[in-house]
């Protein structure tokens, strides 16, 4: 699609008159899209020489007065904002001073008022980003065009580069909001959400079901803006996890991952083998500021379940730990002193430290590779029925000393003192080509408690299906960064590598209709196999409220043929299961799946008795003895009767063509070309015969066969007198 047309498709229709004038940038440039079908006209254009006041005109404009507008209402719109969010912090703090017992309607004001904003900052960041694509692309097509002798891109860059309103960070904004949205949510649901929290508290399961997700960069402000109506943003402090404060940033988080020179870890990791382990080294922030540091490893089962053990360690013993020099003696020292030799702690790290230390020898174990990422969390504090972290500017970087001429870390020490020292931030403008290899899209992992009801985080699921998120089940950072940084020297690569090469964005549209017609097809295939075994579900899918597709997706389900079961169940109290003598038997109909194989699993009379017997009707409701699709004529759209017609009128479009072409190739033929004139003849003559062919049948009777055809076929139903 040409940029123009994206550009058009992307205008918030209130900032209209302030987007680029990228036509307007075109015509200077003689690149005018009225005259794109003219290619003598475009060729003039092109070839008419460019002087300087043509280049003086075309960088004014670009520089001058479509950048400085569109900066300009950027500064504008953003300064709005904040001034609407500090009203709304200020309305709060009056709303919790006055302690007023009518304040359920106050916050749901402030809750369409916080809405309003949080929209707005989603549009301003495309805005942004739009704007600052068309300026990047006025500039390309200029040096591609008319750069002989000047060029815009690297002046433009220097200019944007200055310019704030695409370096514009919203995330202290949303920070503030996010405070103001978990203070409405108390105070508007706080009461039913404590009431109805207070047993899944008290569940001590904390078995957790967790997906995980691709985020593409242009949808990850409204990723974060529709997660934290729902739930506050959480920052990592060393005292504390606490709701976010406008002034503290997301935290920087490093993994560094062992691994040995035949990277067995990584190939157990990839070929799901029962018991493959994972080591690594985590901290938050940089090594400089002395960090706490915690050796984790993660045992994965063949059933999915895993097993976890971590501890601290201090970084000037890590190194000597690694290489069995130390054993933590004086930490465990520490906790038998405090709670008793014998203890359950002290056993418990104890056994931590000799597994993992002798898991690091038995495997000759070292680091290979370093993960970076800044980390988003989203958690009620003291509620972790949902837990939510989006992790953004992914890095792997390599750790290891396998070439010992040009080792990437000093095989003496435990890290690259490279990144440390200097205290390296994202992207690395430092490390060499080949060491590090960058992510483009951001890691979004959501956490549901097992037993969570489905009310409670129905949000979650609408956030799971749609457009916004690519779902990438068994995502793992230690697989990808080996895969991505050590390619030569492992033999099996992850499913997921070839979905960086393909773009992962959809239509909202045309997502939503995909997952329903998922769930269509889920719900329909419970219902088959239910009619199999004769344990039928009371639930029939139904399209979502408001979806721009329901009514679409409603009259597809309307054609779906019934079965005696899928109207019924749509009754709270009508009896699922069909009489026996009412129910028709057709053996000819072959309805595929399990009963092919087993047809006298529900189509024998015993089965169907047993079936009858095992569901008998609840007191006071009575058999209706006839299915609904038997009860009176069924009806049938007027497009059914008009197929005919239809076909009929189609026959005769293409006749008249065929005629209209023959026509033109005889009269175009010579007086001597006999081979035209003989195909014109031809044509005319097929023509024909297509004409008479459909018009001297009988319709009437074709038509009611045809309609008792799909009748019976069960695909269509009609009314015959």
């Amino acid at each position: 699609m040409r940029f123009g047309r994206t550009l058009e498709d992307s205008i918030f229709e209130p900032w209209k008159s302030k987007y680029i004038e990228y036509s307007k940038l075109k015509r200077l440039l003689r690149e005018d899209d009225s005259n794109a079908n003219d290619s003598s006209i475009r060729s003039k254009n092109r070839n008419t020489e460019w002087t300087e006041e043509d280049e003086g005109a075309f960088v004014d404009e670009l520089v001058n007065v479509q950048l400085e507008k569109v900066n300009a209402f950027h500064n504008e719109i953003y300064k709005n904002l904040q001034d609407r969010t500090s009203s709304c912090e200020s309305e709060l703090e009056d709303m919790v001073k006055s302690e007023e017992k009518g304040q359920s309607e106050g916050c749901r004001k402030m809750l369409q008022k916080l809405d309003g904003v949080t929209e707005e900052i989603k549009e301003l960041e495309k805005y942004s980003r739009i704007n600052y694509t068309g300026f990047l692309k006025a500039a390309k097509k200029h040096d591609r065009r008319r750069g002989s002798q000047y060029r815009v891109r690297p002046l433009l860059q220097v200019r944007l580069a200055a310019l704030p309103f695409n370096s514009e960070d919203y995330s202290p904004l949303l920070y503030r909001l996010s405070t103001m949205y978990a203070f409405v949510r108390q105070k508007t649901q706080g009461e039913h959400q404590r009431a109805s929290s207070e047993p899944d508290m008290q569940d001590k399961g904390t078995s957790y079901k967790s997906s995980k997700f691709w985020v593409h960069p242009e949808n990850l402000l409204e990723v974060k803006t529709y997660i934290l109506r729902r739930l506050p943003v959480l920052v990592y402090n060393p005292q504390t996890s606490k709701v976010v404060e406008g002034g503290q940033q997301d935290p920087r988080i490093t993994s560094l991952y062992f691994d040995n020179q035949e990277f067995d870890l990584y190939t157990q990791k990839v070929t799901k083998t029962s018991g493959a382990s994972s080591l690594r080294l985590r901290w938050f922030g940089h090594l400089n500021s002395k960090p706490e540091v915690f050796f984790e490893k993660k045992t994965t089962e063949e059933d999915g379940d895993s097993d976890e053990v971590r501890f601290p360690i201090k970084m000037k013993y890590v190194q000597d730990f690694v290489t069995g020099q130390y054993k933590l003696e004086k930490p465990l020292r520490k906790l038998q002193e405090r709670y008793g030799r014998d203890s359950d702690a002290s056993a418990h790290f104890q056994s931590s430290v000799e597994a993992i230390q002798t898991f690091i020898k038995e495997k000759e174990l070292q680091p290979m590779m370093r993960a970076t990422y800044t980390r988003t969390a989203f958690q009620i504090p003291g509620d972790d029925r949902v837990r939510i972290s989006l992790d953004t500017d992914v890095a792997f970087l390599r750790e290891d000393s396998l070439d010992l001429e040009r080792p990437c870390r000093d095989p003496s020490d435990w890290h690259r003192s490279d990144i440390d020292t200097k205290e390296m931030e994202f992207p690395y403008p430092g490390i060499r080509r080949g060491e590090i290899s960058k992510f483009p899209y951001a890691l979004l992992e959501i956490k549901v408690r097992d037993g969570v009801k489905r009310r409670t985080n129905e949000w979650v699921g609408d956030l799971m299906s749609s457009h916004l998120v690519k779902e990438a089940p068994r995502f793992s950072k230690f697989v990808h960064g080996v895969a991505q940084l050590f390619e030569d020297h492992v033999n099996s690569f992850p499913f997921w590598l070839s979905g960086l090469e393909t773009d992962i964005r959809r239509d909202p549209e045309t997502a939503f209709q995909e997952e329903q017609d998922k769930k269509a097809k889920t719900a329909r295939d419970e219902m088959a196999v239910g009619s199999f075994t004769g344990s039928h579900s009371n639930k029939a899918f139904t399209a979502a409220v408001g979806s721009p597709v329901g009514k679409s997706l409603e009259n597809k389900q309307k054609m779906i043929p019934p079965t005696g079961r899928n109207e019924v169940s749509r009754e709270e109290d009508s009896d699922e299961e069909e009489d026996e003598d009412a129910t028709p038997v057709m053996p000819a109909r072959n309805t595929g799946g399990l009963q092919s194989f087993l047809p006298s699993l529900s189509g024998s009379k015993y089965g169907r008795s047993r079936q009858a017997e095992a569901h008998r009707l609840p007191p006071g409701v009575r058999d209706p003895g006839r299915l609904i699709k038997d009860t009176g004529p069924v009806r049938v759209e007027p497009k059914v009767w008009l197929a005919n017609q239809r076909t009929f009128i189609k026959w005769q479009h293409i006749s008249v063509l065929l005629a209209t072409l023959s026509l033109g190739l005889y009269n175009a033929a010579g007086a001597n070309n006999n081979v035209a004139r003989s195909l014109a003849i031809a044509y005319t003559l097929i023509s024909a015969m297509s004409a008479v062919r459909h018009s001297a049948q009988d319709e009437p009777s074709e038509a009611k066969a045809n309609y008792c055809r799909l009748g019976a076929g069960g695909h269509m139903w009609c009314e015959v007198a």
